[in-house]
């Protein structure tokens, strides 16, 4: 994948790739914003779950400027119409890794998901990222700090994405607390911005765990944040793997200076990110949710294996 940093930047990866009458998707947020390229078409409607309508104005690619709904959106559009897709982020999710996306409607009910996409380059703007408000900006680097430590212990880690996961790791816990103190402090956003690129990287040559099927099961059914599930289910994530995975999760705490689960939960506390009932989710209806989560790809993939008991016990342990 082609990786580069400035929007000067994003005319020559659409040459690169073969791109010269793009499909812009862009949320509503992002209607003015202004780019170095002139789009054939425009998307505006994100999330949606009209993909073929979507895919029918794709021309010769799609570039999508936004956070993980609009880049899943952009990915389930590129496999749709088997064009090459082209990411600017303008939060940490680190969506831009993978082929695989999720659909959801204007409310953001899960809707259905997928892969294929055809990932051709990321160009990263940390100017982009100066209005993102606190709660998106904690909620999107727990995202990507998630992706770190699943990377380090999920069934097939290994080296190079382990030295990505530390690394993205490292920089999430150096300057998420900088960004939250000073929003518009550019060069905080952009190591924030250089840390979710690096678990990205992670994500994309590993995989996902427990913590992200519970924190998909839990946004997919209540249209809820996925960031801000992340940030809720990782530090039980963390205690339950631990007996399994001790030193995976000891070079986590190290990268993020001092015990893992503890300096998770501070910097999810950072967005306001503690407990489940706090985000509306119905104490009722945990069982359905663990049910659910335990089919889930990366509660398949976790190193210790969790029955929809035990995953209940963990959501009930952060409600």
């Amino acid at each position: 994948m082609i990786v580069r940093w400035g929007l000067d930047e994003l005319a020559g990866v659409l040459t690169e790739l073969g791109i010269a009458s793009p499909l812009l998707i862009s949320s509503a947020r992002w209607s003015d914003q202004s780019l170095p390229i002139d789009p054939a078409e425009r998307w505006d409607e994100v999330p949606s779950a009209r993909i073929p309508e979507a895919a029918a104005r794709a021309g010769d690619g799609v570039v999508a400027l936004g956070g993980g709904s609009a880049i899943d959106l952009g990915k389930a559009v590129s496999a749709e119409a088997g064009v090459p897709l082209v990411s600017i982020p303008t939060t940490y999710a680190g969506a831009e890794w993978t082929g695989y996306f999720g659909i959801r409607d204007p409310d953001r009910k899960m809707r259905g998901g997928g892969a294929g996409a055809h990932i051709g380059g990321v160009v990263y703007e940390p100017m982009l990222t100066l209005s993102l408000p606190r709660e998106e900006t904690v909620g999107t680097a727990m995202n990507a700090l998630a992706h770190c430590a699943e990377a380090l212990y999920v069934d097939g880690h290994n080296p190079d994405a382990d030295d990505h996961a530390l690394q993205g790791a490292s920089l999430i816990g150096r300057w998420l607390p900088e960004v939250v103190a000073r929003p518009e402090d550019l060069e905080a956003r952009t190591h924030l911005l250089e840390g979710a690129m690096h678990a990205g990287i992670a994500l994309g040559k590993s995989m996902l765990a427990l913590g992200h099927a519970m924190a998909q099961a839990l946004g997919g059914r209540y249209g809820l944040p996925h960031g801000a599930m992340n940030a809720i289910v990782l530090p039980p994530a963390l205690r339950f793997n631990r007996e399994v995975a001790p030193e995976a999760v000891a070079r986590l705490g190290a990268a993020l200076g001092g015990d893992a689960v503890e300096r998770v939960e501070e910097l999810a506390r950072l967005g306001g990110y503690e407990r489940l009932r706090d985000q509306g989710v119905p104490e009722e209806e945990l069982a359905e949710v663990a049910a659910a989560a335990s089919e889930r790809a990366g509660a398949k993939a976790n190193p210790r294996p969790a029955t929809p008991a035990q995953i209940e016990e963990l959501l009930r342990s952060v409600y």
